[in-house]
């Protein structure tokens, strides 16, 4: 079965009820997984953390419906429970335009993914400042699409027994079953900054807010209702892939710096016979020994500028190793530490691995949204006149664009020009703000090893 928790819109506290089920149920010893609707990295780093198991996206854009099914089939039958958390409000998603000739429709949503798995939705309401006027609210996402079957409520922010009372008395006429009341809690904040959530390795107090959550969720959830609906049960899938004998190394900046990942796509490495290497461009003293390939993914550089400037045997390492012909892979976070500075938000300027003729600026601008990218040339990753789809989230911008970009990006859901952006020069990397999730992509990950395997040790 599984479960979707799902808000009436964005910042009713989805998140903090899906930690909240997560850690009750691991404090039971119960084996769940979760799932992230949509293209998120940091909410995933917080399910993770508590669930023990990486936590999976389903995003239909940036892979396909199909995959959606098989990903959560494969992966909900490793585990006793399933949950997913939704993205913004329930039928919260984009146009269809790129991939279904222009239908209009809430495409890639939550309801959209509940339809895709054939699964209950439980509705986050916000119930901080209404009282009778919840009614409206669950009756209208209720009946909005007969498709969607709501399982229940949990009301959020409840001020009092009182308050409690009225919600309570508005609801009844509905027949909808309230599986859960959490007040307002004055010690449960997860701090957040310019991109979302700060990510759980710089929260050193964690631990103990999960502990909070689990205390919580021990008494503010209907168990005996939704025990049941969280069960994981048979689904159709196809058979594991098993990974190949290791053979290529590659290294993946993985610290507080980048780690912005899709679990899939370092899945498909192994799968495809890379050796994974974890090491850190903050910490450690240089490069893995003996890799054919670099994979730095997205994060938080800005932030750590400083550290990063001054580990300059790491930033000489990987400017030395690009330079040799080592591939590498570099997204958005990634990007701006192969440029040659970064220059934070109090425009202090920090010396990066300057393999990139570009400086990254933090600015106050948020470049949001899905982006569809054609190739406009042979690069690490693709053929000339590829298209693929991805993602963009980032409040920094280029100094200087490159002569020969790797892709025009328009936005997903229409034609509208975004611009050209993507380094791939020199040839050996695959420089981009635009995030690539390559779960319906495998022939990405393919041609990336295809080149590692021609480096020398």
């Amino acid at each position: 079965m599984a479960l979707i928790i799902a808000g009436e819109r964005s910042g009713v506290g989805k998140t903090t009820v899906t930690l909240t089920l997560l850690a009750s149920l691991r404090r039971r010893d119960r084996l769940v997984q979760s799932f992230k609707v949509g293209p998120d990295y940091i909410d995933p780093m917080f399910h993770q953390h508590v669930t023990g198991l990486p936590c999976r996206n389903l995003d239909p854009v940036l892979t396909s419906e199909t995959y959606v099914q098989q990903c959560f089939a494969r992966h909900s039958q490793l585990s006793e429970y399933a949950l997913v958390e939704g993205v913004m409000g329930l039928f919260d998603g984009v146009s269809s335009f790129a991939k279904n000739k222009g239908q209009i429709n809430d495409f890639a949503s939550t309801a959209h993914i509940a339809r895709l798995l054939d699964l209950p939705v439980v509705l986050v309401i916000d119930c901080s400042r209404l009282s009778g006027s919840v009614a409206a609210i669950a009756h209208g996402y209720q009946s909005f699409d007969p498709r969607i079957k709501i399982a229940g409520v949990v009301l959020n922010r409840v001020g009092s027994d009182r308050h409690l009372s009225l919600l309570k008395d508005s609801l009844e006429p509905l027949q909808l079953s309230i599986l859960g009341v959490l007040r307002r809690q004055d010690n449960i904040t997860i701090p957040d900054r310019h991109l979302g959530l700060v990510p759980t390795a710089e929260l050193p107090e964690l631990n103990a807010l999960i502990d909070r959550l689990a205390d919580l969720g021990d008494s503010c959830f209907d168990w005996q209702h939704l025990l049941p609906l969280l069960k994981s049960e048979p689904f159709p899938h196809p058979p594991s892939l098993l990974h190949p004998p290791s053979s290529i190394k590659i290294a993946v900046a993985r610290d507080r710096a980048f780690n912005f990942y899709y679990q899939d796509n370092l899945d498909l490495l192994q799968q495809l016979g890379a050796e994974l290497v974890f090491w850190s461009p903050l910490e450690d003293a240089g490069l893995p020994k003996d890799i054919q390939g670099m994979y730095f993914g997205g994060g938080f550089p800005e932030v750590f500028a400083q550290q990063l400037a001054e580990n300059t045997s790491v930033r000489d390492g990987v400017k030395t190793a690009i330079m040799k012909g080592i591939p590498a892979i570099a997204e958005c976070g990634g990007l701006m530490y192969l440029c040659e500075q970064i220059i934070d938000f109090e425009g202090k300027s920090w010396s990066m691995a300057g393999v990139l003729p570009t400086s990254a600026v933090m600015s106050g601008r948020l470049t949001l949204g899905y982006r569809r990218a054609v190739a406009l040339q042979d690069n690490l990753l693709v053929k000339a006149g590829t298209t693929v789809y991805g993602h963009e989230f980032h409040r920094s911008h280029l100094t200087l664009t490159p002569t020969q970009p790797l892709f025009k990006t328009s936005r997903y859901d229409c034609d509208e020009n975004m611009g050209c952006e993507g380094w791939g020069f020199p040839a050996n990397v695959h420089a981009s703000y635009v995030h690539l999730h390559w779960g319906e992509s495998r022939e990405i990950p393919q041609q990336f090893l295809k080149e590692c395997v021609k480096v020398a040790f």
